[in-house]
């Protein structure tokens, strides 16, 4: 067996498990705040894992850049780190995934600024920038047929926004040099394997590009980018291949050198991060777990993307339209179904929000630490200390944290709003337009936290399936390059191979029905006048009165 080791500036690099004979792949994920990667065996189990930080920087409030060649270099730390001690010439395949960021490089590939400051290093806008709100809002007022793919309203995140700010506020100093324009995850592959090609993911569900009809020319001059028209969108991508299809003749020998890999294996076209936890997950065997989704289609199962933000991936047949929920991108995901695609725009990253802004956050990390906990463990502890005194509810019986502080995404596509019930609503409206789910399979940093997974499984009165590999999206990735190898026929057939079930949680009645009454009366209502509200969203309805029946 193996042990593990921890590595200064990095994160742990964990070997588990037997090493046997066979054919390795190596997922990267690239996310908000660091690179991560790991070695995975055709079992879709995790022999290896490494992670690395990565720099951010807001200049100004709403901007949020980060580095192509910071993270580049975090990459090659990760991929060296996991391959340490075996014979590479095992390694079949790399995929990779990243975060629907924009990476902006002039016509000799060189980084271009993307701020007032003109610094060229900090040549990513991140998918959280909000600084294109106007640039949005007159895309929508647009009312072009390419919005009915989105839920109706684009986001602030997607991309055309970013590029027409680009456009209109570093016209000289950006605009005007640049010669690519990437989505992180497609500016990876690039850098591994000098193809421009671009993902059918991104491109389908960040640029509004159609898997059936490509490019819509009518868009892009209506906005006022009618520059990508007359380049053939050259600096957009005008190849465009399925996610875990080979690239061109895999890995160059330079990016060989710089992740620790033999050249000339093969590299996947990639994925956006969420879009890997839920290949990650989805396609898991769940024979022999009495789960309503056994023997039944895939379409029935959710996959919900727990991090910095939240993704819910819900997949079908045939089209279907939602509002206020991204979607259908024929093949984004999948290949062969249609996805939606809700989402949170802040969740791990608003719980770090509310926990350290907390006046006794200063007490809580000394308890924690005494306990050798983490302040999350420690809170979980506590919390189910109080519950077994209190009645059920007794901490939330006037008391409602209303989690959209960075604008709601999913289902009310309003960057303006301070507040909704998450994932049950955007359940629901995804049920309402067509969908018909049955459980849901979660992954990412937050199902480590299981409060955070049975509150889910409460919330929303569906079993929730965690993965026996907690790392899904690298699972995703990893995927990817075991087909872009041709070790699997398909894309499902390696889901269905290197997936497995690790737990199943399911709901909790009593809880449920705390939630559903708290549901009903928060829903979609108008806060009274006598409410005390402030900006954290923390909401108390009665302020003066007892609590109510």
């Amino acid at each position: 067996m193996m042990g593990e080791q921890t590595r200064e500036g990095g994160g742990t690099i964990m070997l588990g498990g037997d090493q046997e004979p066979g054919n390795y792949y190596v997922g990267v994920d690239v996310g908000t705040g660091s690179v991560r990667a790991a070695l995975v065996d055709q079992r879709g189990i995790l022999l290896a894992f490494a992670d690395q930080p990565i720099n951010q920087w807001e200049p100004q409030f709403n901007h949020h850049e980060q580095s192509s060649e910071d993270i580049w270099a975090a990459c090659c730390v990760v991929t060296k780190q996991v391959v340490q001690g075996i014979d590479v010439n095992q390694i079949r395949g790399l995929g990779f995934d990243a975060t629907c960021s924009l990476v902006v490089l002039d016509k000799q590939f060189r980084p271009l600024p993307v701020n007032h400051e003109g610094d060229a290093h900090r040549n990513i806008i991140m998918w959280l920038d909000h600084r294109a709100v106007s640039q949005v809002r007159r895309i929508n007022e647009t009312k072009h047929s390419v919005l009915q793919f989105v839920g109706g309203v684009m986001s602030v995140e997607m991309q055309a926004p970013k590029l027409l700010w680009l456009k209109e506020n570093l016209r000289e100093t950006c605009w005007d040099k640049a010669g690519h324009f990437f989505d992180l995850p497609d500016f990876l592959s690039w850098k591994a394997t000098g193809v421009t090609a671009r993902s059918l993911c991104s491109l389908v569900c960040k640029w509004t590009y159609s898997a059936e009809k490509g490019w819509d020319d009518s868009f892009w001059k209506m906005i006022g980018l009618e520059d990508f028209v007359a380049d053939n969108y050259n600096k957009i991508g005008n190849q465009v291949l399925p996610p875990g299809a080979s690239l061109g003749n895999g890995l160059t020998p330079e990016a060989a050198k710089d992740l620790g890999l033999p050249a000339g294996i093969a590299v996947a076209a990639s994925l956006i991060d969420a879009h890997a936890g839920g290949l990650g997950v989805i396609g898991a065997d769940v024979r022999g777990y009495g789960l309503a989704c056994e023997g039944q289609p895939v379409t029935s199962r959710l996959a919900v993307i727990c991090g910095t933000s939240s993704c819910h991936m819900g997949i079908s047949k045939d089209p279907i339209f939602v509002p206020g929920v991204w979607g259908p991108y024929f093949s984004a995901m999948v290949p062969g179904f249609w996805l939606n695609e809700g989402g949170q725009s802040v969740t791990g990253k608003l719980i770090d929000h509310m926990v350290q802004g907390h006046a006794a956050f200063p007490e809580l990390q000394a308890k924690a630490t005494a306990r050798c906990q983490s302040v999350y463990a420690y809170l979980n502890s506590h919390l189910d200390l109080i519950k077994k005194a209190q009645p059920v509810g007794f901490l939330t019986v006037d008391l409602h944290v209303w989690p959209d502080f960075h604008g709601n995404r999913s289902p009310l596509a309003d960057l303006t709003l301070k507040g909704m019930f998450g994932t049950r609503l955007i359940i629901e409206a995804m049920e309402a337009g067509g969908h018909s789910i049955s459980t849901l399979f979660l992954c990412g940093g937050l199902s480590k936290n299981p409060l955070f997974v049975q509150m889910h499984a409460d919330i929303t009165g569906m079993p929730v399936v965690l993965s026996q590999e907690v790392e899904s999206v690298l699972v995703g990735a990893a995927i990817l390059g075991a087909c872009a190898s041709g070790d699997f026929a398909s894309v499902q057939e390696a889901m269905a191979r290197m997936s497995k079930v690790g737990k199943v949680v399911f709901p909790r009645l009593e809880d449920k029905s705390l939630h559903q009454n708290s549901f009903l009366r928060t829903s979609f209502q108008t806060i009274p006048e006598s409410a005390e509200t402030c900006s954290t969203g923390i909401i108390n309805p009665h302020p003066t009165s007892a609590p109510p029946a």
